[in-house]
């Protein structure tokens, strides 16, 4: 069986790469990539200059540079890994610059605002551009948690545009493959709707639920006699607050839907609480339950294909 945990060498499929934003994501997106061989060169730019640094020593690029034109200068594929709502200036600037036939590819968690704004800095010409975003993360973030492993058996979600070529999606597809990722393709409304239930609303509440807990007075006892539920549930609260705010925002009306329908629902559990209605509350319960199986089982599935690779 082949190896997986070791990227295999391949023939250069492009000559330039570049990546604009080394922190986890685009950094081992980087760092894949150019152990892979597929790319001839990977250039790296980031505003923060420790990073860069660190991208060059730690092999995640073979250089970077702090010009942005100098940067994409004969590039064939750009990857835009900033957050959502700094996407805007960037392909703002991108927009006074002579690309040539570079691809332009994104890892946003949100696809309408970035559409939205690339069909404004470039005058609905997209042609060449591919939006993504990778099902993945991790409460570790920064160029030293860049791993050429992290994407594979995850999935990547790509929207292509009714003007997207075809040519451009099948490089982009490609490259995700190559690290091992599980390629799906998603209209850009659906995704967002799906990330807002499966993704920025668990957030949300965790976000919410930890900020509740420390402003009682009663926060020193509540921790310290915690169990693993309260880890577990608590555990995406350690994510990169203003990644999540830049989301949350971009993401607004359908973050609102997915809360609104939550909100609901809890609501209803209240309600059951209140009026002593164990029958509700037992039927909650156990759907909740059997639903955590299933996925459970998709989990265990998953780490079974990656383990008997």
């Amino acid at each position: 069986m082949v190896d997986f945990n070791v990227l295999q060498p391949s023939a250069p499929m492009i000559g330039r790469l570049v990546v604009i934003g080394l922190g986890l994501i685009g950094g081992s997106f980087a760092k894949g990539l150019r152990k892979s061989g597929l790319c001839d060169e990977v250039i790296g730019m980031d505003l923060d200059q420790q990073s860069r640094k660190l991208a060059v020593k730690l092999g995640v690029v073979d250089r970077c540079e702090v010009d942005l034109a100098l940067a994409c200068n004969g590039a064939d594929v750009i990857q835009l890994a900033v957050p959502v709502l700094a996407m805007e200036k960037l392909l703002g600037l991108l927009a006074n610059i002579d690309l040539g036939h570079a691809i332009l590819t994104d890892v946003g968690s949100v696809k309408s605002n970035v559409v939205r704004v690339a069909r404004f800095a470039f005058n609905d010409m997209l042609a060449r551009f591919v939006p993504g975003h990778p099902i993945v993360g991790s409460e570790r973030g920064g160029i030293e948690a860049s791993n050429e492993q992290l994407f594979r058996h995850y999935k990547v979600i790509l929207t292509p545009l009714e003007q997207t070529d075809p040519a451009a999606l099948a490089v982009v597809d490609r490259l995700w493959c190559e690290l091992g990722a599980d390629v799906e393709y998603m209209q850009v409304e659906r995704h967002d709707k799906v990330l807002a239930l499966t993704s920025h609303l668990p957030h949300l509440l965790a976000f919410c639920f930890v900020d509740s807990l420390a402003k009682r007075n009663e926060i020193f006892d509540m921790f310290h006699y915690a169990a693993g539920g309260l880890c577990d549930f608590t555990r995406i609260a350690s994510s990169d607050p203003v990644m999540w705010r830049d989301i949350f925002l971009a993401n607004r009306e359908a973050v609102l839907c997915a809360l609104d329908t939550f909100l609901g629902d809890l609501d209803s559990f209240r309600s059951a609480v209140d009026t002593g209605d164990g029958r509700q509350l037992l039927s909650v319960c156990t759907r909740a339950r059997m639903a955590r199986e299933y996925f459970s089982n998709i989990l265990v599935h998953r780490a079974y294909i990656e383990n008997d690779m």
